[in-house]
C-alpha cells in the first residue's frame, strides 16, 4: 500500500492510497460469503452459493462494492497510522480507481491536529486570589445552616415579605382555566420572585381567607409567555423562625456542643474549600499562561463542532430552568451578538487548551494506567450517584474510552505545567501548590484534584470495586459553593438522637 499526504491548509490534509489488488482479497472472499448468505439461486443452499454464480447473477460490481466498503476503515486506519497524524472528526473519502484484479485507490480528506511543540514552561508566573476567610463568610455559612432549621408559625397579620403563604392559583386565559398553571395549596416564600411575576406584589397585605386578582406572563406549560389573568386566594400565613444561636443549636445542627466549636469547624471547612478553589484557579491560570505562549491554528469544523456542543449545552440548561434564551441574555445584561462571541471564543479556547495538552503528554510520554482509570470510573460514580459496575457498562457500552483516556492524559498534563509555575496570591505569598494539595489530603484522608472535573478521589476499597472497568470514566461533577458544603458539613455532622 502507498501512501501520499498533501497538505491542504495547516489543519487539513488530502491522503492518496493506492491499494495492490491482492490485499483486497480477504475482504472479497468475505463479501461473497455474505452475498451468499442473501441470495437464492436453485441448485445451492444458502451460503454455499458459488462465486462464479454471483458475479453472473448478482454481479461482480456488487461485490466489489461490497469488498470495497469493508476494506475502506481498516486501509484508511492503516494509511493514517503510517503517515502519523493525528486526525479529527470523519473523512470525507472517494473511491478514485477500482481497476478489477490491477489496483484499487481512494483518497481521504480529514481534519487534522497541527504539528507544533510545547514550549518550555518552566517558571512560568500566575497569581490566585488570596485564600482568606472572613468573620462575615463564617456568620454567613452559620445563618444557612439556622435557614436549614427554621421552623414555621401561623401568623394572624396580613403577608410581609419573607412571610411564607399556602396559597391557590387560578389563571384564565380569554375567560379559559389554564390547566397547567393552576394549582392548591402551594407553599410560597413571598419576596423570592420565584413564581409568576407580579405574585410577591399581589400577596403582600393579603390575609388568610382573602384574595386578589392581577396579570401576569406565564413562565411554563403550553401557554408559557401568555398574558393570563391570575387570582391568588391565601389560605394562610405563616412567618419563619430561626434558632437562637445558642449550644442548644451547635447541639441540634453538628456533632459539637458550643458555638465556637461550631464556628471553629465552618472555618476549617470555608478554609479548605478556599485552598481548593486556589489549586483550581492555579490549574486555570497555569493553562491560560501557557496557552498565551503558543500560536497555533485551529480546524474550523472543530471549533464550530465545540459551539455546537455548547449552545446545546446551555439550551438544556435553559430547558430544565424553564426560561428562555432571551430572559438568560436579558439577565446577563448580553445581547446576541456578545453571546455568540463570548461562546465562539470559550470555544476556541477550550480546542486550543485540549491540542496543547494533548501535545504536551507526547512530549512528555505520559500514559494511563489501569489504576488511574479505575480511580477516575469510581470517583465519578460516586459524584453521580451511580454503582461503578453501572458507569462503567454505561461508558463500555456508548464506547467512551478513547474519550475518557484523553481526558485522563490531559489531567496529567495540565498537573504537570502546574508543578512548574510559580504561583502567588494577590498579597505576594508564594504558594506551595504540592504542600497544599498534601494538606488537603491529610485532612480528608482522599486524594484531592484542584480541577473542576474531580474533586475527591475514592479509597482503595472503592478502586478495588471498580477495577475491572478499570478503561471507563465519566464527566459528571459540579463543585459546590464553599459556604453551602460547610453548611452540610456541619448539619451531616449532627449527633444521634
Amino acid at each position: 500500500m502507498k501512501t501520499d499526504v498533501e497538505e491542504l491548509t495547516p489543519t487539513r490534509v488530502k491522503l492518496t492510497v493506492e491499494v495492490p489488488f491482492d490485499e483486497l482479497k480477504p475482504n472479497l472472499d468475505k463479501a461473497y460469503k455474505e452475498i451468499s448468505q442473501q441470495v437464492a439461486i436453485k441448485g445451492f443452499r444458502r451460503g454455499k452459493v458459488p462465486a462464479p454464480l454471483i458475479d453472473k447473477y448478482v454481479g461482480r460490481g456488487a461485490v466489489l462494492q461490497e469488498a470495497v466498503n469493508d476494506a475502506l476503515p481498516g486501509l484508511y486506519g492503516k494509511a493514517v497510522e503510517e503517515s502519523e497524524l493525528f486526525v479529527l472528526g470523519q473523512p470525507e473519502v472517494e473511491v478514485t480507481e477500482l481497476d478489477d484484479g490491477n489496483q484499487f485507490a481512494f483518497t481521504a480528506e480529514v481534519d487534522i491536529r497541527p504539528k507544533f511543540e510545547v514550549p518550555d514552561y518552566d517558571g512560568l508566573e500566575v497569581v490566585v486570589d488570596d485564600a482568606e476567610v472572613t468573620d462575615e463568610q463564617v456568620d454567613e455559612t452559620i445563618d444557612n445552616l439556622r435557614e436549614r432549621f427554621a421552623s414555621l408559625t401561623t401568623a394572624d397579620r396580613p403577608i410581609e415579605e419573607g412571610d411564607f403563604a399556602t396559597i391557590d392559583l387560578v389563571a384564565k386565559i380569554d375567560g379559559e382555566e389554564v390547566a397547567d398553571a393552576s394549582t392548591t395549596g402551594y407553599s410560597y416564600e413571598v419576596g423570592s420572585k420565584s413564581a409568576v411575576e407580579g405574585l410577591d406584589d399581589a400577596l403582600v397585605g393579603l390575609s388568610a381567607g382573602e384574595e386578589k386578582t392581577f396579570t401576569g406572563a406565564l413562565a411554563g406549560g403550553e401557554h408559557a409567555g401568555e398574558e393570563a389573568e391570575i387570582t391568588a386566594t391565601v389560605q394562610s400565613v405563616k412567618v419563619k423562625n430561626l434558632p437562637e444561636l445558642d449550644e442548644e443549636f451547635a447541639q441540634l445542627a453538628s456533632e459539637f456542643d458550643t458555638v465556637e466549636e461550631l464556628r471553629e469547624d465552618v472555618r476549617k471547612r470555608l478554609e479548605r474549600q478556599v485552598r481548593m478553589q486556589q489549586l483550581s484557579e492555579a490549574r486555570d491560570k497555569a493553562l491560560e499562561a501557557l496557552l498565551e505562549k503558543v500560536d497555533i491554528p485551529l480546524p474550523d469544523a472543530v471549533v464550530d463542532e465545540e459551539i455546537g456542543r455548547r449552545n446545546q449545552q446551555l439550551e438544556q440548561q435553559l430547558q430544565m430552568a424553564g426560561m428562555s434564551k432571551e430572559d438568560y441574555l436579558a439577565d446577563q445584561e448580553k445581547s446576541e451578538e456578545e453571546f455568540e462571541t463570548e461562546v465562539a471564543d470559550a470555544a476556541r479556547l477550550a480546542v486550543k487548551g485540549g491540542f496543547v495538552l494533548d501535545q504536551l503528554a507526547v512530549q512528555e510520554e505520559l500514559n494511563v494506567e489501569n489504576e488511574e482509570l479505575s480511580e477516575y470510573v469510581v470517583t465519578q460514580a460516586m459524584q453521580m450517584g451511580v454503582q461503578p459496575q453501572q458507569l462503567a457498562q454505561y461508558l463500555t457500552e456508548n464506547n467512551q474510552l478513547p474519550a475518557i483516556v484523553s481526558e485522563v492524559l490531559r489531567s496529567k498534563a495540565l498537573n504537570l505545567v502546574v508543578e512548574h509555575v510559580s504561583v502567588k496570591d494577590e498579597s505576594g505569598n508564594v504558594i506551595d501548590v504540592e504542600a497544599v494539595q498534601r494538606e488537603l489530603n491529610g485532612e480528608t484522608g482522599e486524594t484531592v484534584e484542584a480541577d473542576e472535573d474531580a474533586d475527591d478521589t475514592a479509597g482503595a476499597d472503592e478502586t478495588a470495586e471498580g477495577s475491572e472497568a478499570a478503561a471507563e470514566t465519566a464527566e459528571a461533577a459540579e463543585d459546590k459553593p464553599a459556604d453551602a458544603e460547610a453548611s452540610e458539613g456541619a448539619a451531616e455532622g449532627k449527633k444521634d438522637a
